[in-house]
């Protein structure tokens, strides 16, 4: 039988199907709702780093006695997840450096397992059945099959000893029940950690104007409002990165959502000039040489993409600066394109230690991320928790404390103020 969520209601929201709404007020940063993972994977780069069943991080992690490669606070955690992780604690030993299922492969395993398990309704299924989340088989192109069809493989060949698999199309669609509902669980600088399925969350649809942020504590998703609520509004989450105009976004959603978003802002574009900047001295230039520009930043954004497993540091940081000059000859440094490779060298400068340059990529950043994203966005925030953390190692004290305090103005209504990251930054503050 189904149940229910205090203060929301499943409806059928008009052009989207099926939806959630609000049956009361809540204010912006009030919680919502939480709910459980109906099952979650710690993605294989962050073994180690984090307990494989909490997600907890700490430097105090027990290792499996057995496969060597997964971490847990203590014995209740490892027992706690002794009945997922043995789906693939022998199968990593017997395969050694070739077991590589992919993080969906190794997820839907795990699906398959606590369905088997489940003997009633779990409770993150108080509105909506595991069964019952949206698929789209029928939608996918023949490079999407094609690679669902080798996760499909994989789970055969890394799975079968400790699973009874179902037929190929009840996998076909659980494969795209998972690509479409599940999410991505990342920590305070939003690197990924890992994924999870959350069915009632499934409801929730998407708007480029969100109501509602999703953040984590451990495996568990919270929902905050982002935006004062009445009754009958309904709860709304962005499924994509906000920062790019109205096409790229809707782009992005009909290749991985199957849908294009018809929310005020798809509507108005009323961002996207101010997204789309170009230097003022590039008033003159034809259309056609802007255009240009546009496929080019979109070119290359794609084959960073591609190389970012391939190549090196350097070689990336370099691809990032000559496409940066290129762009910059046209475009202001407030452009969306330049800003998403700023973003990238960002990234790079702090994995290769150079936080000079991190720190000046990063302050480059703020002031247009501050405008072009809705409010209370943790891409703003994880800016600010990076370029404060940098400017910690540097012993920039004022600017340390100044950055960490825009962080946490953001995050205490994103993630709650009694959130465990909110305590960090409160403690790394007062010690200023």
């Amino acid at each position: 039988m189904m149940g229910s969520i205090k203060g929301l209601e499943r409806f059928d929201s008009p052009g989207k199907g099926r939806g959630l709404r609000v049956t009361r007020p809540f204010k912006v940063g009030e919680l919502l709702f939480s709910c459980p993972a109906y099952s979650h994977v710690l993605s294989v780069k962050e073994r180690g780093c984090y307990c494989e069943f909490c997600f907890t991080r700490t430097q105090h992690l027990a290792r499996c006695g057995k496969c060597k490669k997964a971490f847990y606070c203590n014995v209740k955690c490892q027992k706690g997840d002794w009945a997922m992780h043995k789906l693939e604690c022998s199968a990593m030993v017997a395969f050694g450096e070739n077991w590589c299922p992919s993080e969906i492969s190794r997820l839907v395993a795990r699906i398959l397992a606590k369905k088997k398990m489940q003997k009633e309704r779990c409770v993150c299924e108080k509105m909506l059945l595991i069964g019952e989340m949206q698929s789209h088989t029928e939608d996918e192109d023949n490079e999407k099959r094609e690679m669902t069809e080798a996760d499909i493989a994989r789970l055969h060949r890394f799975y079968s000893k400790h699973l009874d698999m179902p037929d190929h199309k009840e996998l076909l669609t659980l494969f795209s029940q998972v690509g479409c509902n599940g999410f991505t669980i990342e920590d305070d600088e939003l690197s990924h950690l890992g994924t999870a399925v959350y069915p009632d969350m499934a409801l929730i649809n998407h708007s480029c104007l969100p109501s509602v942020i999703v953040t984590y504590k451990g495996t568990s998703a919270e929902v905050r409002a982002v935006q004062d609520m009445k009754p009958g509004d309904e709860v709304l989450i962005s499924y994509i990165d906000l920062l790019y105009p109205t096409d790229d976004r809707n782009n992005r959603l009909r290749e991985s959502y199957y849908f294009l978003c018809d929310c005020q802002e798809c509507k108005s574009k009323s961002k996207d000039k101010a997204k789309l900047k170009v230097r003022k001295q590039s008033d003159s230039i034809e259309p056609d040489v802007i255009n240009n520009m546009v496929r080019y930043a979109r070119k290359t954004i794609r084959e960073f993409r591609e190389f970012k497993h391939t190549k090196t540091p350097s070689e990336l940081l370099e691809m990032c600066e000559q496409s940066l000059e290129e762009m910059g000859a046209v475009f202001d440094d407030s452009n969306v394109y330049m800003l998403h490779m700023m973003y990238q060298a960002m990234g790079i400068c702090m994995y290769m230690q150079d936080l000079d340059g991190a720190i000046r990529y990063g302050e480059k950043l703020l002031k247009p991320y501050s405008h072009l994203y809705p409010p209370y966005s943790l891409n703003v925030s994880s800016v600010y928790l990076k370029l404060g953390r940098l400017y910690l190692g540097l012993e920039r004290q004022s600017t340390c404390t100044s950055a960490l305090k825009k962080a946490m103005a953001i995050m205490e209504v994103a993630h709650g103020k009694d959130h465990f990251y909110i305590e960090e930054l409160r403690k790394m503050i007062a010690q200023k």
